[in-house]
This record gives C-alpha cells, sequence and structure tokens, in this order.
C-alpha cells in the first residue's frame, strides 16, 4: 500500500493583460503507471507569439510524457527532450513571424519510488514544502541571478531589482541553445508538497506564506485562494498573468 495519495490543482488568472500567456497542466503517464507530472509555461512575445511559445512547450511535454518509459528512459533525458525539442520548434516561429517568442518551463515529475525529479528554464519557479516549511526552491535564470552567484551582487542590492526581470535563458527566443537546471529529492512522504508558479504569481508572496496555505488546504482551494490574494495584492498595478500548479502528498485514503 501506498504511503501517500497525490493531490493536485491548477490555478490561472489572466491579470490585467489582454490575453492569457501562461500555460500549466498536469499529466499522467500512460507507460509508467503511478508518474505524473506538473509543467507550467510563460509565454513571451507579443499578440499570439507569446502564448503559442506556452502552447507549444506543453503540447511537446504531452507528448513525450505519453511515451517515456522508465525502462528505456530517465526522467532527466525525457525532461532535456521536451527542452530541446520545445525551444527548436518556438524558434521557428520566426520564420513566419518578425517576433522572437519564447517562454520559460517548469516541470516536476513524481514516480512511484518516492522521487521528485524537477527541472526549470527561465524565472519560472518551483518551491518544495515540507509540510509548511519551505525547503527549497529553484533560482530564476536572470541576470540578477547570475551576478548573485558571481558574487558581483548582494541580493539585498536595490539596483538589482530591475535585474531580476532580464532573463538569461528561455526556450526559443532566437538564442542557439538553452539549457536546464535541474533538481531532485528522495524520500518523498506524507507532508510534502509543491508549488510550481509564473512570476506573476510569486512575486506577491513570500515561500513562508505559501507553505502556509499549501499545508492547511486542498490543492484545489489553496490555489484559488493563492490566485484571489495575488489579485488583491497586485491591484493598481498592472498585473501580469498569474498561474501555479500544486502537488501534494496526503495520507492515503484508510481501508474499509
Amino acid at each position: 500500500m501506498s504511503q501517500y495519495k497525490i493531490e493536485a490543482a491548477t490555478g490561472q488568472h489572466i491579470g490585467d493583460r489582454e490575453e492569457q500567456q501562461d500555460r500549466v497542466a498536469l499529466f499522467a503517464a500512460p507507460r509508467a503507471p503511478g508518474t505524473v507530472m506538473a509543467i507550467l509555461a510563460d509565454g513571451r512575445g507579443t499578440g499570439q507569439a507569446g502564448a503559442d511559445a506556452a502552447e507549444q512547450v506543453l503540447r511537446t511535454a504531452r507528448q513525450m510524457f505519453e511515451g517515456f518509459s522508465p525502462l528505456t528512459d530517465t526522467v532527466q533525458s525525457m525532461l532535456e527532450s521536451i527542452a530541446r525539442e520545445a525551444h527548436t520548434v518556438i524558434n521557428l516561429y520566426r520564420i513566419t513571424s518578425e517576433v522572437r517568442p519564447a517562454a520559460t518551463m517548469v516541470a516536476l515529475v513524481i514516480t512511484p519510488d518516492g522521487i521528485a525529479h524537477w527541472a526549470h528554464a527561465g524565472n519560472s519557479r518551483l518551491y518544495r514544502f515540507d509540510g509548511p516549511n519551505p525547503a527549497q526552491r529553484t533560482a530564476d535564470h536572470t541576470l540578477q541571478e547570475r551576478l548573485i552567484a558571481e558574487g558581483r551582487m548582494s541580493r539585498g542590492d536595490r539596483a538589482g531589482d530591475k535585474l531580476g526581470n532580464m532573463l538569461v535563458n528561455t526556450l526559443g527566443g532566437g538564442a542557439e541553445s538553452s539549457f536546464l537546471s535541474f533538481g531532485q529529492h528522495e524520500g518523498l512522504k506524507t507532508g510534502d508538497a509543491f508549488v510550481l508558479c509564473s512570476d506573476g504569481l510569486w512575486k506577491y508572496f513570500t515561500p513562508a506564506e505559501l507553505g502556509a496555505v499549501v499545508a492547511t488546504r486542498v490543492p484545489r482551494e489553496a490555489s484559488e485562494m493563492l490566485i484571489s490574494k495575488a489579485r488583491e495584492r497586485s491591484a493598481g498595478k498592472s498585473a501580469d498573468n498569474c498561474s501555479l500548479a500544486i502537488v501534494k502528498l496526503s495520507p492515503p485514503a484508510a481501508r474499509r
């Protein structure tokens, strides 16, 4: 009998924008029973281009996850293939358009052996929580984070605020290549939870706030509350699209 059951939900709001350029989804792997994926992409580009780029990320993820088998693939190689193909296809949009669309990506895969794998490109984030306590967070692929990592800027430097919006890595965008940063956590247990979100959501919450909401509510209620609170906190600020996925490990249903 499994030590936990997986509960998940997604949420979105268009914000104050004319169109929704975020995409988020939950998938189950038909050839790998018990393996699930949560994935989110934040499109960048004018008009429909950004939405198309984000949609391409999810389309590629769905196709490759449907064919995923642990007998022939590793989770990391599958995630790399998703990013590589999406990057190539998004860059092909330039042939028929003058714009250079791009998309961020953050993906979580949970396998039946109690391991969580994740990968991201850009500044869409994954947070891991142990109960209500923040445990891990992905590092944004921004100029600010790069300078901090190189010791050329401190995290409290106010001059770095604008640099936090300058992405140095995305899928598409005209660059020859992109890269993924990977993470992993073994020994999953009841009470563990993950939040994947676009910058239109995470900028309005501390990690502790996210953890408190997710720990005390089922994913559907938590996602609705966080979207509503993000809208409240972004009032009058020309708010961006906001999206999230919550994956939570809960006690298994008792046998009768």
